[in-house]
């Protein structure tokens, strides 16, 4: 295993025909679809970079910001875009292009933490990133200010669920869409 890795490196695309059998109710491309090619893609991504098995630790967002049509390439571009001890944050960009009419729309992004798995089934290191370009440091710089943001969530979350108290939800609640009915029991 190498040390460290350009980002090149491990940079993946994979690109798919988007048949009927994707499709939803509505006839577009089914969301579910779409997720299982950006796990796959990341998978990939993150397997090259670590010399071996990964496993999906956590997608932190996906953004919907156009649907895909049946016949469409879908086209999906990861790149490491961080990493830690043993964790990776892959960077995913998803297009999609009518083939016909040449058209090409950005419909995904997402952020996949992965991570290396041993041998002996447990989290290994990983490669360092070598950055070459403003947009690998700039990504990086990125993904650890997404790391550090959902370590400060998950803080904030277990120091709600410690100080939970029920009038202060309500209170909280009160100027939201729902109606309270709470039954004794």
């Amino acid at each position: 295993m190498l040390d460290f890795k350009p980002v090149e490196y491990s940079q993946t695309t994979l690109t798919e025909l988007m048949i009927p059998s994707y499709s939803n109710f509505g006839g577009k491309i089914h969301g579910g679809i779409i997720l299982s090619l950006m796990d796959k893609v990341a998978y990939v991504c993150a397997a090259k970079h670590s010399d071996g098995y990964c496993i999906t630790a956590s997608i932190d967002v996906v953004d919907f910001l156009a649907p895909v049509e049946v016949g469409e390439l879908v086209s999906l571009m990861a790149s490491v875009n961080y990493v830690g001890n043993t964790s990776m944050i892959i960077g995913i960009r998803v297009v999609s292009e009518n083939l016909r009419t040449h058209v090409i729309k950005h419909t995904n992004t997402s952020y996949f933490t992965m991570v290396a798995i041993g041998d002996d089934n447990k989290p290994k290191q990983v490669p360092g990133l070598i950055l070459k370009s403003e947009d690998d440091v700039r990504r990086f710089a990125q993904g650890l200010n997404r790391k550090n943001l959902k370590t400060e969530y998950k803080k904030n979350e277990a120091s709600l669920r410690e100080s939970y108290n029920n009038e202060s939800c309500l209170v909280t609640l009160k100027n939201e869409r729902c109606k309270v009915a709470l039954t004794s029991g």
